[in-house]
């Protein structure tokens, strides 16, 4: 049967898919759709031709073998190879030849796609948003010739992306999806501050500051610890920048959100008291270090400051430090001390 195998040869080569791997998944798929063929038999195999343009149908029988004593179900045996190509196969193999090229393109493809965007995992990428019609609940980000995926629970609430818009967003995931490569994007990430902070901050990139932690409640507030790892270095000044210039330009990509830039520390009890701000603790009790339980003592005038709206201040600041943190009133504290002190 006839099949133009140098043709499909040569466009497989174009898309640098090799003739083996062509003709393999060629005599695969020419095997199944003979077996869908009348009368076909059990045992059969594919020879293709390359320099005549065919293939062939070698087919074999099975022979019922007599059983005996030592083996009551003898498995059959296989007869000689016969030809057994149909003769009306043409029109079924052309078309189960341009289906096996059609997906063979597609995975060489999604094979390029993901290999560009398998390193971009953790990184931040540029886009511009596209809308679906079909597609409602995501928003669709096409980065050259790709669309990522935005899903909803990616995206920051109140947050409203506009057709033609250019995006940054942090890459999260990219996988091998049903239909294609995946590629999962993020605007609510704590991660995307800290790839925008990467843009702006070169002590960041130097190594002389880093960021120790995040804490984000995406459209409304971030909270980041840093330290210096070099002397001399003022790591909240490296992030804030000249004039407050480089946390701007990270606010610009995050609408109304607000940053609050802490120090960091070993010290459990300096580092709650920070992450506290911009309320100011006049001291940080530790009940429990297993625990990571501590109390915070702040001014009645500072109480409303270090709690937030809604708790949103005390909130971010047990998630940026990992401790359960109770606050409490400073005078109140200084009476039962006072107290204390006089009963004893």
């Amino acid at each position: 049967m006839e099949l133009d195998l140098n043709g499909m040869h040569q466009l497989a080569a174009e898309q640098g898919i090799d003739p083996e791997t062509l003709d393999a998944a060629l005599a695969e798929a020419l095997r199944l759709a003979y077996m869908k063929t009348p009368h076909a038999a059990k045992h059969a195999r594919i020879e293709l031709d390359d320099r005549a343009g065919t293939f062939t149908v070698w087919a074999r029988d099975e022979i019922p073998v007599e059983p005996t004593e030592e083996d009551p179900h003898p498995a059959p045996r296989l007869g000689e190879e016969y030809d057994d190509t149909p003769r009306d196969f043409g029109r079924l193999a052309a078309s189960t030849a341009r289906q096996v090229i059609s997906q063979l393109f597609r995975k060489a493809e999604d094979d390029k796609i993901f290999g560009a965007f398998s390193g971009q995992k953790g990184k931040l990428i540029t886009g511009v948003v596209q809308q679906d019609a079909k597609d409602t609940a995501n928003v669709h980000i096409a980065v050259g010739d790709v669309e990522a995926i935005l899903p909803r629970r990616e995206q920051v609430p109140g947050e409203r992306y506009r057709h033609g818009e250019r995006l940054r967003v942090y890459v999260v995931n990219v996988a091998r999806g049903l239909k294609g490569p995946e590629i999962i994007v993020s605007r609510s990430h704590p991660e995307l501050v800290r790839r925008l902070f990467e843009r702006e901050v070169p002590e960041l990139v130097s190594g002389a500051v880093s960021i120790m932690a995040i804490a984000r409640e995406a459209g409304a507030r971030t909270k980041i610890a840093v330290r210096a790892n070099t002397d001399g270095v003022n790591p909240k000044g490296a992030l804030i920048g000249p004039g407050g210039a480089r946390v701007r330009a990270v606010m610009e990509n995050l609408g109304p959100e607000k940053i609050d830039i802490v120090d960091w520390s070993a010290d459990p009890a300096k580092f709650v008291a920070a992450a506290l701000s911009p309320a100011v603790a006049t001291g940080v009790k530790v009940i429990s270090e297993k625990n990571k339980t501590a109390v915070a003592f702040i001014h009645d005038d500072q109480l409303s400051l270090a709690i937030g709206k809604e708790g949103q201040n005390a909130r971010l600041a047990a998630k940026l430090t990992g401790w359960k943190i109770g606050i409490e009133s400073a005078e109140a504290h200084q009476r039962e001390e006072r107290e204390e002190r006089h009963e004893a």
